[in-house]
């Protein structure tokens, strides 16, 4: 659905984004996370045609970004991380003003306009002002605002910024109902944990280089996690049970880490079922056998350097 190549943006002696390569599938949640400065921002805006790149190719369902760029703004509902609103109109009001800013026509747009309310939770809030709205609410606003048009392709530039905990639950679930609709979304964050929790794939980029693309599975295999697994015996049969274990030519290490044994396989496909075999055949007692994780906000600290334009 998404399609970047060599995608580079520079400001003068500054380089936003170098040589940028991503490809995000259709019917998809990526997430798109770097420290501020990364080119997060810059990318997204190049995909809405908000920003032309000094070199590169981007295209949206097979469509040159840069060269066809009023069909890419049909495609496309781009929500920037601080919205722009008309504090003066209402929120039925607003709506309806996008509505005829892409042509829709008159007869469809009542029913376009309450269906878009109706799937951002705000039908009892059309007739408030807009800037009655509270920060969560504003935000639904300006998702509902880009998918009048009903677009395939959502790029959301930090969404949950600034909400509350419900709020941002809330969007959530918005996201993952758009998901459903088969729309692909890619939307970037600082709230890593939620990203882990809702998106198929993930990209890191860190002055302007992209320096992981895949999905959380992928993340473990690049840290060496594929390898490592958390075993659980009875305190008394771990010294035991680390000496099996030890033995094993599978088995590359075992260590003792408070509760429980990290034992290191010599690859990823070890399969785990053997050292289960080996415990229960040695007479111990397995209480639990864990494949060891890591949360994305961790993966992203030991895959990211610190570093900002």
């Amino acid at each position: 659905m998404i399609e970047i190549t060599g995608l580079t943006k520079r400001y003068g002696s500054l380089t936003a984004l170098s040589e940028l390569n991503l490809h995000i599938s259709p019917g998809e949640i990526f997430g798109f996370i770097g420290p501020n400065g990364a080119g997060k921002t810059t990318t997204m805006r190049i995909l809405a045609t908000l920003l032309e790149p000094t070199a590169g190719k981007a295209s949206i369902n097979g469509v040159d970004v840069m060269r066809q760029g009023k069909q890419v703004r049909r495609l496309v509902g781009y929500m920037p991380d601080f919205m722009g609103v008309y504090d003066d109109l209402k929120v039925y009001e607003y709506l309806e003003f996008f509505a005829a800013a892409f042509n829709i026509d008159r007869a469809k747009r009542k029913g376009i306009v309450e269906g878009v309310l109706e799937l951002t939770d705000l039908t009892e809030k059309k007739a408030a002002t807009v800037d009655s709205l509270s920060r969560g609410m504003q935000q639904r606003l300006g998702l509902a605002r880009v998918l009048i048009h009903d677009p395939k392709v959502l790029i959301l530039d930090e969404p949950a910024s600034g909400l509350d905990p419900r709020a941002r639950i809330e969007m959530r679930m918005l996201l993952r109902e758009l998901k459903t609709m088969g729309k692909t979304i890619m939307i970037s964050s600082h709230i890593l944990s939620e990203l882990e929790e809702m998106c198929d794939n993930v990209g890191i980029i860190e002055q302007g280089h992209l320096i992981f693309s895949g999905t959380m599975q992928d993340i473990h295999a690049k840290l060496g996690l594929g390898c490592k697994l958390r075993v659980y015996v009875p305190p008394e049969q771990t010294g035991r049970a680390r000496e099996l274990l030890a033995s094993l030519p599978q088995v590359h290490q075992v260590d003792a880490v408070n509760e429980h044994l990290l034992v290191t396989m010599q690859n990823p496909d070890s399969p785990n079922g053997l050292l289960a075999r080996t415990l229960v055949q040695g007479g111990l007692d397995l209480l639990q056998l864990v494949p060891e994780q890591i949360k994305l906000d961790e993966a992203f600290l030991q895959l990211t350097k610190g570093l900002v334009q």
